[in-house]
């Protein structure tokens, strides 16, 4: 590979991802040579240390189920948004004489807050006060931080009862969803390629008055999305929280290769 700034996506498995794609097509627009992006599909977080090892112009990298949190012991620094969501997904790499130190950011906080707000924008529709978060693992972690920055209640449903868990899947009632009208698929469950799959949760009890986000974007149109359009519900796919969060990331990458010029 001739990149001399090389950046990437670590997770397992990466068949879904768009990131490779999404960023190879800004660095040709943006005239970014010697710029690439590409997928590191590893089985076991502890494949990080050779893939680093492996990829001496490696800047920089996202990460991706299921890694999110596992990422963390490996990191010499977090910014306070992973801080206090718990959860990373964008890491720069600082190269010196005394080897390398990792830095992880949350930009799903971003990503998501700021596609949520510009959705109810364009249905000129005031956001819900409470929310049912579906998942409770990194990228749900990422979805409560930014739900809390907007003043918004956000209750977790978990396949397990736990701290910080609202309830289980099973223990959904009707009455949840008369008083949270917006619900949030935060879990990997019909992502590409097990498209038929979708959260469990009780969809006959969704009305008109519900807004479905999933943080699944391929497909396009989740089984969750489907379900819940079924019942009158509006609903909406993650696509642009990826551009945002991807957007931010790059940012943060961009910064760190500008005081290396200075």
């Amino acid at each position: 590979m001739n990149a001399r700034h090389l950046y990437g996506l670590i997770g397992f498995p990466l068949s879904h991802s768009f990131s490779q794609r999404y960023f190879n097509k800004k660095f040709v627009r943006e005239g970014f040579e010697g710029f690439s992006y590409c997928n590191f599909p590893i089985k076991d977080i502890g494949e990080l240390q050779s893939l680093l090892e492996q990829q001496p112009y490696l800047c920089g990298f996202n990460v991706t189920v299921p890694y999110k949190e596992q990422i963390i012991p490996y990191l010499d620094e977090m910014d306070s948004v992973a801080t206090i969501a718990g959860a990373v997904n964008t890491v720069l790499i600082e190269r010196s004489a005394k080897g390398l130190r990792l830095k992880g950011y949350n930009t799903d906080v971003y990503g998501f807050s700021r596609s949520l707000v510009k959705w109810f924008n364009s249905l000129d529709s005031d956001m819900p006060q409470k929310a049912l978060i579906l998942g409770s693992g990194g990228a749900a972690k990422a979805v409560v931080c930014a739900l809390n920055e907007l003043g918004i209640e956000a209750n977790t449903v978990s396949r397990k009862s736990g701290n910080n868990i609202y309830k289980t899947y099973n223990q959904l009632n009707i009455t949840d969803f008369y008083e949270h009208q917006l619900i949030i698929n935060a879990t990997p469950l019909g992502m590409f390629p097990n498209i038929h799959e979708c959260p469990a949760i009780p969809y006959q009890y969704l009305t008109e008055k519900h807004f479905l986000y999933d943080l699944v974007y391929n497909p396009p149109k989740t089984l969750f999305m489907l379900k819940g359009r079924e019942q009158g519900a509006l609903a909406v796919n993650g696509l642009q929280m990826l551009h945002f969060q991807a957007e931010k990331a790059w940012e943060i990458w961009t910064e760190n290769l500008l005081i290396i010029i200075i």
